[in-house]
């Protein structure tokens, strides 16, 4: 066992984190650092080394065939020219990659066996021969991961015997391409990263009210009209697959042993479709349908009152299921509201002829039908647990994503089920870190250590319904992932902590070797192809508590300090001379003392030397901003309210229409709320003037989502252009106790699919000393 030396900093960034002090500790790594754990490993002695001269033996076709795909891959790194050979011989000093029927393990079983003399790869199947060989190539140096040349390597690979196979059949991960589009290059590469951890299933999400993304010949608007969105900024969104891409994608998947599992939505979420073809809706004239701008659920569903509306879902299947060979479709059946089923006649009549009960059977009935058309393909349906509301259709799979209730009574009832829940971390489109600094995503905190940590299979199923479990998967919504960076930034490492969840059994999980094992290992290949993963930014804690509220602007009067922890194990190092932290920089062990304004920069250091963003901390010493006397304060803040369709506060410079008015709290400057649509309301911004009462002396940390705050007669937080929700530019300064003058814009648009009429336009404080924020209240406003 060899050792490595590097500095631990740990934290629970939010209340359900872990956290330690800063620390210098000495940590065993192994030699063999496979994800996901093997199920049987035994270090051996010594290592053979993989050069130009290497046989790389097949024994039999199929076997020859993965051969030749394992042998492109290592002469692209290597610079070799290995060529894959057939042979039934024996061959010392090769790598030899056989298929034995026989072997006693699953069908995604295999055996590695390295030692001084060669390396011999046996899969039950072709998949578990695959499966090997990503093992194997884990062996050798992440390097091998290298899409160049890489010179003056040399390629060793340590002697160890394995046994494996995965502990579930199910291994997924979902990718949604609605609200952000990926194009098929990024697609493969998705793909290629899934394969490499022994992920096996994608599910693809095609369909939604935010776009449309799959051709169908028949209905040529689902992609001229229903692939495009009209963002807040008035600027286009689109994109979508042609029958022939996707044949493309579904046979470079099949290659890499990726199953794709395509979604069609229905009876909900299906915009893309209405927006296209308004009469698949309850009533077709009520309003100008267009794809959805806006996240969340959408009111205006398909009207499985009208026969048309089955034909068209038969016609759209039998245009999609030729292309994808999976023996699984999902049709979503999540998040349907009913209310136009109850006030629709056809879907009245169709309940009474149906002799139903009530819209949630309505809705089981629609479910049914598409298994039928899904049983003409040889084909089974997978839905979202809402499928279970008014009678499960028969052979249903169910994926149980609001917690695991869901999945209990379905496999208790004998369904398959594959568990989805974000309570247990798998909607990994949630936070991993402050979400003062992160990225902003659509809400709570599912950090890596809760994903790995998942067993699929709860205690309450019964012992001889267990069989039911098929898996798990990791559900990557996109609302929130407006690039490319963004998107893999959420999914890894969170990806691959799922996949040793399901492949590793669970008395074989240990979080511990996974940490390691993936900061000495897995992250220096995710490098190899310049993956933008999450690495845990250096945080602030909150004075007095566990949990984090990371501030980049620190007013102070006389001295202060910098305390910084991490959402994970890992080596804080800083500046303070202006210039950007290195990889040789100061590590920091104890908190900084400040006695000037001054900038200082904080990073995370990984052992590969790679860093994360960098985050520049101002502190800016100040005298406290003097109060000023108002002698008879009137309740509430002045407000002027101009309509009109605005996107940010520079464009009010010049408008003339202002409206008069009072306002007693900062969440009456947001004069409306959007329940499912912009055009529910008249579009407008608002201004509000007076004051605010500071309670005592004290540097104090303001936090909203308006659009801006003005203190003081200064601009303090400009929120422009950002996505209004966990504001992420909160800023402090030193008051005196008494009135300040204070100046709040609300702007009402939509940024990024959020609207600014769903926030409540509240505006926080606390003293930099405290650790709660609270709400500015009535009493604390005047003019």
């Amino acid at each position: 066992m060899r050792k490595s030396l590097f500095s631990l900093m740990c934290l629970l960034a939010l209340a359900c984190g872990t956290t330690a002090t800063a620390l210098t500790v000495t940590v065993p790594i192994p030699r063999v650092n496979i994800i996901p754990q093997p199920k049987e490993l035994v270090e051996g002695k010594g290592s053979f080394t993989l050069t130009a001269r290497t046989p790389l033996v097949a024994q039999g076709d199929s076997a020859l065939t993965i051969a030749r795909f394992f042998a492109d891959k290592l002469n692209t790194s290597t610079g070799f020219a290995l060529q894959a050979t057939s042979s039934t011989a024996a061959h010392r000093g090769a790598i030899v990659l056989r298929i034995d029927p026989k072997l006693p393990l699953g069908i995604e079983g295999y055996t590695l066996e390295v030692n001084t003399q060669g390396v011999t790869v046996t899969g039950r199947t072709g998949q578990g021969l695959y499966y090997g060989m990503q093992s194997l190539l884990q062996l050798l140096p992440p390097a091998i991961e290298s899409p160049t040349k890489v010179a003056s390597m040399t390629w060793r690979i340590p002697a160890v015997k394995i046994k494996d196979e995965p502990a579930f059949g199910y291994r997924g991960a979902l990718v949604d391409v609605c609200r952000h589009f990926l194009t098929v290059e990024e697609v493969k590469k998705h793909i290629d990263l899934l394969s490499m951890f022994k992920i096996n299933r994608m599910h693809w999400h095609l369909t939604e009210d935010q776009g449309w993304r799959i051709e169908i010949k028949k209905y040529p608007r689902l992609t001229t009209v229903g692939s495009k969105r009209i963002e807040g900024d008035g600027s286009v969104y689109g994109g979508f697959y042609t029958q022939d891409q996707i044949r493309e994608i579904v046979k470079y998947a099949s290659d890499r042993f990726v199953t794709i599992i395509p979604e069609i939505e229905l009876p909900g979420h299906g915009m893309g479709a209405i927006a296209s073809y308004p009469e698949l809706t309850c009533f077709p004239y009520r309003r100008v349908y267009k794809v959805r701008n806006l996240w969340g659920v959408e009111q205006d569903v398909y009207c499985p009152g009208k026969e048309t509306t089955f034909q068209f879902i038969q016609d759209v299947l039998d245009e999609v299921l030729p292309l994808f060979p999976s023996e699984y479709v999902h049709i979503g059946g999540d998040e349907c509201p009913k209310i136009r089923w109850k006030e629709c006649p056809d879907c009245q009549r169709r309940i009474k002829e149906e002799g139903l009960k009530n819209e949630e059977e309505l809705q089981s009935y629609t479910i049914r039908r598409a298994q039928k058309m899904l049983a003409k393909y040889g084909k089974k349906l997978i839905g979202w647990d809402e499928i279970l509301e008014g009678g499960l259709a028969p052979s249903a799979t169910v994926m149980s994503w609001r917690g695991e209730d869901g999945g209990i009574q379905a496999a208790n009832m004998g369904h398959d089920v594959i568990m989805t829940p974000g309570s247990g971390g798998l909607y990994i489109d949630h936070y991993q870190g402050d979400s003062k600094i992160e990225p902003v995503a659509i809400c709570c905190y599912a950090p890596l250590e809760k994903v790995y940590n998942y067993n699929p299979i709860p205690a309450a199923i019964a012992p001889d319904k267990r069989h039911h479990i098929m898996g798990a998967q990791a559900n990557l919504w996109a609302e929130y992932l407006y690039t490319t960076d963004i998107m893999q930034y959420r999914a890894f490492p969170r990806v691959i902590a799922l996949a040793e969840a399901v492949w590793t059994p669970q008395e074989k999980k240990d979080y511990k070797s996974f940490e390691h094992r993936l900061l000495d290992n897995a992250y220096r290949r995710l490098d190899q192809h310049k993956v933008n993963y999450h690495i845990p930014l250096p945080e602030q804690p909150l004075p007095g508590s566990k949990a984090s509220a990371s501030l980049n602007f620190v007013a102070f009067t006389d001295t202060t300090s910098l305390t910084l922890q991490t959402s994970r194990p890992i080596t804080i190092v800083y500046t303070t001379d202006g210039s950007e932290p290195t990889a040789k920089s100061a590590r920091y062990t104890a908190p900084i003392q400040i006695r000037e304004s001054q900038v200082i920069k904080v990073a995370s250091l990984l052992p590969s030397g790679r860093l994360s963003r960098v985050r520049a901390i101002t502190f800016d010493k100040q005298s406290y901003s003097p109060a000023v006397t108002l002698s008879s304060p009137t309740p509430g803040l002045c407000t002027q309210t101009s309509i009109g369709d605005y996107y940010r506060a520079s464009e009010l410079a010049g408008v003339t229409n202002w409206v008069e008015g009072v306002a007693l709290t900062t969440q009456e400057l947001r004069p409306d709320r959007v329940s499912n649509h912009m055009d529910e309301i008249q579009r407008k911004s608002v201004v509000g003037e007076g004051y605010i009462k500071i309670p005592e002396d004290g540097c104090y940390v303001f936090s909203t989502n308006l659009d801006q705050m003005y203190l003081d007669g200064e601009l303090f937080i400009d929120n422009t252009d950002e996505v209004s929700k966990f504001s992420r530019h909160d800023k402090s300064r030193a008051l005196s106790a008494g009135w300040h003058k204070v100046k709040f814009i609300f702007i009402g648009t939509v940024r990024g699919g959020f609207p600014t009429y769903w926030d409540d336009a509240k505006v926080e404080y606390r003293n930099l000393k405290d650790g709660k924020f609270s709400t500015v209240t009535a009493d604390m406003l005047a003019h």
